[in-house]
């Protein structure tokens, strides 16, 4: 048999992430020859060892590679599917919409007052992330539905609907040799030195790295980097910049995602307030019959 259990992953990924079994004894408050014994338990059921130990060193080898990386993923989905089956067990439990700060275009006031009127309307608890995991939190349970920028969010997994597109400006010091210009191409910007955004892979950006985008108006303001944002995240401008459109970056849109294959009424109906009269008729009857199902399922 070699089926592991969940507990089991559990030490596993501790040792791997560690690649020490005393601290990871510690991480998971059990006794290390305990540790030990699970893990070498794990390599016998699978026939194939996971670490190469020494005295002073811990290493994985590769099964204990593709295991650490599967492994988490699944450690991942049975929490979410846990988190999903206690909410839906929960005929009270509020509608958890994550966003990252200042990332609603304006529109959040009036996606929360157009769902406070429908009848099964619940309490929002308004969660906010970091530049970009807000995709995380609908895949691990902590959200249900989110509002996500492309093309910088990874929409794969979700269902999302368009609610607002932009274009996108250049921030740049109001000393900036572009600051007077009335529009810019992304070749103007060529040779200047533009943000990391922690948590994005950007391997030909080498400027310093910022976290969200008031550390990145702190970096333009004092010099040292310009930002390229949609349009909604630098109104109003703050005091001391310009934002010089971008006439060739390709647009920005403001989707609202929830995971694909989530079809609770609690959903469904804040996805049908957010879409309202706004949409055309053609989306309206779509959304609409994917409640209608929710309810008789749900």
């Amino acid at each position: 048999m070699t089926d592991l259990e969940t507990r089991e992953l559990r030490y596993f990924i501790a040792v791997a992430d560690e690649l020490h079994f005393g601290r990871a004894a510690v991480q998971l408050s059990i006794a290390q020859p305990a540790l030990s014994k699970a893990i070498r338990r794990m390599e016998t059921r699978l026939g194939v060892p996971l670490f190469i130990r020494s005295s002073r060193h811990v290493e994985l080898t590769p099964a204990g590679e593709a295991l650490q990386e599967h492994g988490r993923h699944a450690l991942n989905a049975v929490g979410a599917a846990v988190r999903k089956a206690r909410r839906a067990g929960d005929s009270q439990a509020p509608l958890r919409l994550v966003l990252k700060p200042g990332g609603d275009a304006g529109l959040l006031s009036g996606l929360l007052a157009e769902y406070a009127r429908q009848p099964d309307a619940r309490r929002v608890d308004i969660l906010f992330s970091g530049p970009a995991d807000r995709a995380d939190f609908l895949h691990d349970g902590r959200a249900d539905v989110g509002l996500l920028y492309t093309p910088f969010d990874d929409l794969d997994g979700l269902a999302h609907e368009t609610l607002h597109t932009e274009d996108r400006v250049a921030v740049v010091p109001s000393g900036h040799r572009l600051a007077r210009r009335a529009a810019v191409r992304l070749s103007d910007l060529e040779g200047e030195t533009l943000p990391r955004w922690r948590g994005i892979p950007g391997e030909h950006v080498t400027g310093p790295e910022v976290a969200d985008v008031v550390q990145l108006f702190h970096m333009v303001t004092a010099g040292r980097m310009i930002g390229v944002l949609p349009r909604s995240l630098v109104e109003p401008v703050p005091a001391g910049l310009v934002s010089v459109p971008v006439t060739d970056a390709p647009p920005s849109s403001l989707v609202l995602a929830w995971p694909e294959q989530d079809r609770r009424p609690l959903v469904a109906s804040f996805v049908a307030a957010a879409l309202g009269p706004r949409r055309p008729a053609a989306v309206r009857p779509r959304v609409s019959l994917w409640r209608d199902a929710a309810e008789s399922a749900g």
